[in-house]
Parts: C-alpha cells; structure tokens; sequence
C-alpha cells in the first residue's frame, strides 16, 4: 500500500534516528489531528507498555502495544531505524523489534485511522500495526486469513490473556478459549460457519463489522447497528472476558445534548450474546473458572461468582476460578463426617460436564442423600426427577433461568477451616440468594421479551456435531428427529409457557437436552388437525426436513402420534423482521440489503431447489424471523400448497395476508409461485424504505399505498424523497434504484411480467441486468 491516500497527505512523518523514552512526561508522536498518539503509557506501578491510544479523550484508551506480555521500565527507549522500530530496556537490552526484512525504512507515520506505519523511500509500506493487532479493530482495518485477536487478561493487565478471536486459514471465523498458559486453542464457543468461504474480516467506515466472502459478498455480518464515525470514535475488541464488542464515544461534547454520553458505548450486540451459557469445555473451566459459575448481568457482561463455602482463589482475578473454604468429607465410613454437612440450594444453577454418575426416576430427598453419603460428591443437580453427582473441580458453571432445576451445594456446616461466624456465615448466605434472586427475576424479564421476539439459542449446530444422549428417534435420510408426545410434554412443562400463535396452531417454549445441554427451542402444535394443519405438518418436512438451508427456520423434529401433531423449531434470538424493521429506530441499509438477499434465497430453494415445490402463500415481516446474525429465515408454512412433482399451478381459496396477496388471488385465475413473488416485491419495498406497505394515517393520500407511492417517486425521478432522512441509504442510491426496480419487476398486476425468484436473486445480486419496469397497474388498465 501506497501513502497517498488523503490521510496519508496530511500526515506527519517521523523521521529515522527519533526516538522516546519511557518517562512521565507523555511524549509521543501523534497523528495530525492528534486523534492517536505512540509512545509509553504506564501500567500502574508495574512498567511501561509501547502502545498506541485515543489521545483526545481524559481514558486514553490503548488499542495495539508492542510488548504486551513484557513491560519495561522507566529509561527504556524505542528508536526509528533503517531496520524498523527498535524497543530497549535501560541497559541497552532489545526488547522488541517491527519485523521489517532488509533496510529499507525511511520514515514512519501516526495516521489519523489509529495505524502506525513504516515506509521505504518510494512511499511503500514495509510494515503497519494493523497488520499486527493485539486486541483491538478500528475502522478501515481488517483481520486477513491466520490474523487473531488476543484478549487481554484482565481489565487492568495487558498481556495475552483466555481468548482468542482468529479467521481460520479456511475462512471461518471463531472465537476460542485458550489453552492457557499455552498458546494453543481450546474450545471454540462462536463461529461464522464460513469455512471454504470467508476470505476477510472488515470494519468499515461506516462502522459495519463483517466477514465478506472473496467477491466481496457480505458473508456474516457482526454489527447490528452503525454508527457515525465523523462524529464518533469507534472500536472492536476482544475483551479480557472473552466476548467481542463493539463501542463509540463522542468526539465532542454536543452529542451529549442528543443523550450520549461522554464515554464508551456498546454500539452493537455482543459476541456471543451470554457467553456464561456458550462456554461448555471438556478440558478447562468455563467462562469463570473452576468451581465457580457465571452469570450475565443487566449490563450484558458477565459476572464471576463463587458458590457458598467457596472463595476466589485471586480476588484479583476473578475468572480465575473458586477454592474451598472448608475441610473436604471423610471417606472414612466410621468417621461420621457426614453429619458435619447439608446442603445449600441454587435455583437454575448447573456445572456441565463435572458429573459422574447419573440416576433417573427418583426424587430430590433421594439425590439429596446419595450426594450426602458419598465424600467424592460435591454438587447435585436435580431436575426433573433426573439427579446428577458432580465432583471437583466443578467446571462450566452457570446459572441461568433456561437451565432449570436447581443444584445442591454440599457444604459443612461446622469446624470449616475458613473460621467464619454464624453471623457472617448467614450474611454470606442472603447476600448470595440476593444476587441469585435478583439474576432470575431479570433474566424472567428478560426472557419475557425474548419469547414475544421468539429468541433463544440455535442448536442446528449441536445436532450436527454432538450425539444425542437421550434416545430420541431419527429419521434416515433426514435431519429430523422424532419425539413422543410424552416427551415433549415434559419439555414444555405441560405446554404452559405460550410464546404465539401461528397458521393453525400454537406455539409454546419448550427445553430439550442435546449432548447433555439444556437448549430452547420452539414446539408448535397443531391444536384441530384440519387439512390445513396436515398441509402445514407435510410442508415444513418437506421444504426443511431435509435441509440445514441458513434462510429457512430449521426444523428440528415432530410427533406424529395419534391425534397429536406437534413441529419442533430452532429459536430466533432476533425475533421477527416487522419488530425490526417498523421499531423506534431504523436498522442500517446494509443489514435490510443483507436480508433482502436472504429472504430471496429462501424463496429460491422452495420454488426451484426443494425436492417438491412449494408455494409458501404467506410471506409478510411477521413471517421472516432473524437469528442472532440478523441472518433472514423464512417460517410458517401453514397457508402453504405443495406441488405435485408434474403440477405447476394451483386453484385454491384465497390465502396470505391483506397487502400481501397476490391479485389473482382475486381473479379466481390458478395461482403458482408468483404469488410469492409478489408478496416478496412488497416485502423488498418495505425493506428499503423502512415503512409498512399501508399507512391509513398517512395525511396525503397519495403516500398511503407504498407501492403506488413509490412507482410516482421513481416514474418522477424522485427517489431521493423517499430516502431523504436515511444518510446510509442515501449514499448508495444506485443499489436503491436497483432494489425499487427489483420490487416493481415483482408486484407487476399481471403474473406472467413477474421474474421468477431465481432472477430476482440475480438482479440483486447484480448478476443480471434489471430492465426499467412498467406500471405495476398497466394490466388492470388493459383489462
């Protein structure tokens, strides 16, 4: 790369032979307009660290160092060289060098992007920080092949800590725990599933994280909003957590008046979004350590904790797991010990993983006394009249309102080597049902939303990988598995907490176990077993029973027992698309592009790909739901028609949605695929312009039908008036056009004018040309 962009013509070059040294009188060379700075920050009372920084704001914010696993001293310097930068302790002692072959440096640059650069006499770059960072992203930086983040260790220490943060010489991206101290991955708890396809990890300028496949298509997109970066500054980090976030911070204090706050921000969702329930290692202890367990605050971070009778081995470092506060039982059967313990109950509360021996059928009085009477048993965890036995270490603890059940904590009640009193003893006690109380009622409000949102954890992922421990039935040749009324009963509850009702049926939260984890998902049953529900029933196995297709809503299993029908769903953590799209805020264009692509593709596979075609007849926001990627997937198939294998075309009743429906529909004219179509053209219009397809509110008439509205803007050459208030969208109004011209192609009166989904597809690909479209109402007027 060239230093001739317009950042690098107002840069500042630093000179061979300048050097700083590590004192406290903050020296450094700063970017032009003093946004960033290099030089040494002291890290307390421990030594200097070589770093870059935001310089204009009171934190200083570090985001790349040099020597971050070894501090040096005050009197140590760092040299510009014809061999690079050059890190000295006070004796003389090389500490660090940029990896530069040859000797071709001839001057160096702070830009005002956060980048230090390196550049020979032709102005090439022979070596930049972007190219080596440490935990942090900043925009118009991006993570190549075999590139990582390292999270920090701690809020405070800055040397390579627990997690990592890599896009895989494959092309997928994760998110790792560290063998720690090893520098060997571990256990991968988030990944973008993109191997043989993601190329580059970018942050762009307008503040959008994502992984774009080599043609530049957007393959995973990790931020769920943007923001400004003239007027904010803007990172990525891994943090010493282990959870990938995103922040800004005003640059002046005039975005305080519009209620911002003169601080980091989170701007967009977290990575993964309750990494207590992610982390389930095999080797190693969780998000908090051994013996410990987790839980996700209000503030969408984690929380360390100990179990009663348990302390922090460091109070200093948290994560580093907890210890035993008390003498451990006799296994000496004479000893007596076991009158000197009982047990402290944890709602919700498990330790995957830690168990040893496993009973079922039995009650909690009988769990209670086998962990008792046996000295190697620590915890045990009774749910559902399943009891499991766990010694330490104890590993993967969490708690959380999803997990059920509760966990017995085996502790002694007397001689503990800890020497706490009675009083401190029970002040422990309450404080600690005080944060376990109050976690479970803010995750149970919490929960709340997410049902009506339709949200929980996806588990396509597990069955794929992880054998199913509890011997639910499958079916050859298919990624479905079969359930027993009786079990998904139990599952439910008894069918007691109801998240919706869909086409001809209800749909209630239910919790299965996969490999031993507790995992949410859907169960919609079909209450009267009309034609309708066994057309939905034959439907859903047919379009996704077959399939793991990422814009279709993954069906899991069924009953098909008697009387009882009853589909098994993923859930979507981001609920329905018409929450998104018609909330108090408006998502960015990337993200409504990202999922009008989506929701093409999935009508695609059910029009041309699917072993028997399906008219889905139903497709409206309230129908696309969004996983935790905002990646777009079509679901309820109840007003749905299958094709015969020779049939192209059907007569049936009206079916869909008013502003929807295809108008022959109307006409009592066989109705095919294109009905779909047109619904997915009002669909795309919806998306781009951030409003519903009917507003009777509206006060000019003229406005009130979007489609109509938006064929005079375009037939007028005004198209910017229906984007006036959407910057993003407004930048890239040659995609707008194109979109709008897509959507009128689609919502054409006349069926035999629409494309099929597959040129749809296409066209907003940019694959094929989109030819100016004619008046939607051309066909009625002809009539």
């Amino acid at each position: 790369m060239l230093l001739c962009s317009s950042t690098a013509q107002t840069q500042r070059n630093i000179s061979l032979g300048s050097s700083i040294t590590a004192v406290n009188n903050n020296l450094s060379w700063q970017s032009p307009s003093g946004d960033f700075a290099f030089g040494f920050q002291q890290i307390g009372k421990d030594g200097f660290l070589l770093a870059i920084w935001f310089n204009k704001i009171p934190e200083r914010t570090i985001v790349w160092s040099a020597n971050r696993d070894e501090l040096v001293q005050e009197g140590s310097t760092v040299e510009l060289t014809k061999l690079g930068l050059v890190l000295k302790d006070p004796k003389g002692n090389q500490k660090w060098t940029s990896d530069i072959s040859g000797t071709g440096v001839a001057y160096g640059a702070m830009l005002d992007t956060g980048n230090l650069v390196l550049a020979n006499q032709n102005s090439a770059n022979l070596w930049q920080s972007f190219n080596e960072p440490t935990d942090t992203l900043s925009p118009t930086q991006t993570l190549e092949k075999g590139t990582m983040l390292v999270a920090r260790y701690s809020e405070t220490n800055y040397s390579s800590g627990r997690y990592y943060f890599v896009l895989q010489s494959d092309g997928n991206l994760q998110l790792f725990t560290r063998n720690f101290p090893l520098d060997t991955p571990n256990f991968a708890y988030w990944s973008s599933n993109t191997a043989d396809s993601g190329f580059e990890l970018i942050y762009n300028l307008s503040g959008f994280v994502y992984l774009d496949a080599a043609n530049g298509t957007v393959l995973n997109m990790l931020s769920s909003k943007a923001t400004s970066t003239q007027d904010f500054y803007q990172r990525a980090v891994l943090e010493y957590d282990g959870v990938f976030r995103q922040y800004v911070y005003p640059k002046s204090n005039g975005q305080s008046s519009k209620g911002w706050n003169m601080a980091w921000t989170p701007s967009s969702d977290s990575i993964p979004s309750n990494i207590c329930m992610k982390i389930t290692e095999e080797t190693g202890g969780g998000a908090c350590g051994f013996n410990s367990y987790c839980i996700l605050g209000n503030d969408q971070r984690p929380n360390c904790h100990c179990p009663n009778g348990y302390t922090f081995i460091d109070p200093n470092d948290e994560m580093k797991g907890c210890k035993q506060s008390f003498e451990a039982q006799s296994c000496d059967e004479d000893s007596g010990d076991t009158d000197h313990f009982d047990f402290y109950s944890m709602e919700n509360a498990d330790w995957p993983l830690s168990d040893y021996e496993h009973y079922q059928a039995v009650s909690e009085d009988w769990c209670r006394k086998a962990c008792l009477g046996d000295c190697f048993c620590a915890v045990a965890i009774f749910r559902n009249g399943d009891c499991w036995k766990k010694r330490t270490p104890l590993s993967n603890g969490r708690i959380d309102s999803s997990v059920g059940g509760k966990a017995l904590i085996k502790i002694r009640t007397e001689n503990s080597t800890s020497n706490r009193g009675g009083a401190d003893s029970k002040k422990k006690d309450q404080t600690t049902l005080v944060i376990v109380g109050s976690v479970l009622l803010g995750s149970s409000a919490f929960l709340n939303v997410l049902l009506l949102l339709a949200a929980c954890l996806v588990v396509h992922c597990f069955r794929q990988k992880a054998k199913v421990t509890k011997p639910y039935q499958s079916i050859p040749g298919m990624n479905l598995q079969i359930f027993t009324y009786a079990e998904l009963e139990k599952a439910t509850s008894g069918f007691k907490e109801l998240l919706g009702n869909g086409a001809f049926g209800t749909v209630f939260k239910g919790v299965l176990a996969f490999d031993d984890r507790k995992t949410c998902v859907a169960v919609k049953k079909l209450e009267h077993m009309v034609k309708e529900g066994e057309q939905e029933f034959k439907a859903e196995v047919t379009a996704i029973g077959r399939t793991n297709h990422k814009n279709l809503v993954q069906l899991i299993g069924f009953c098909n027992e008697g009387q009882h029908r009853l589909l098994i769903y993923e859930f979507m953590s981001n609920g329905p698309l018409a929450n998104f799209l018609f909330g108090a805020s408006r998502p960015h264009w990337l993200q409504r592009v990202q999922i009008a692509l989506g929701v093409a593709r999935g009508l695609f596979y059910l029009h041309e790909e699917c072993s028997t075609q399906i008219i889905h007849c139903d497709i409206k926001p309230q129908n696309i739901l969004l996983d935790e990627y905002y990646t777009a997937r079509i679901s309820d198939f109840g007003l749905a028609k299958i094709l015969k294998t020779d049939q192209t075309r059907t007569t049936t009743g009206i079916r869909g949605t008013k502003g929807y429906v295809a108008p022959e529909w109307f006409r009592n004219m066989p109705v095919t695929v294109k009905v779909d179509v047109y619904s997915y053209g009002i669909l795309l219009l919806e998306l781009i312009f951030c409003r519903k397809n009917f507003e009777a509110e509206s006060e000019d008439e003229t406005q009130m039908i979007l489609a109509d509205w938006v064929y005079d803007c375009y037939a007028g050459g005004k198209l910017e008036f229906l984007v006036e208030n959407d910057e993003e969208a407004m930048a890239e109004m040659k995609r707008v056009e194109k979109f709008v011209m897509v959507a009128l192609w689609c919502v054409q009166e006349d069926p035999s004018l629409r494309p099929t989904m597959k040129k749809v597809m296409l066209m907003l690909e940019g694959t094929v040309e989109v030819s100016v479209p004619p008046d939607p109402t051309s066909f009625i007027s002809s009539l």
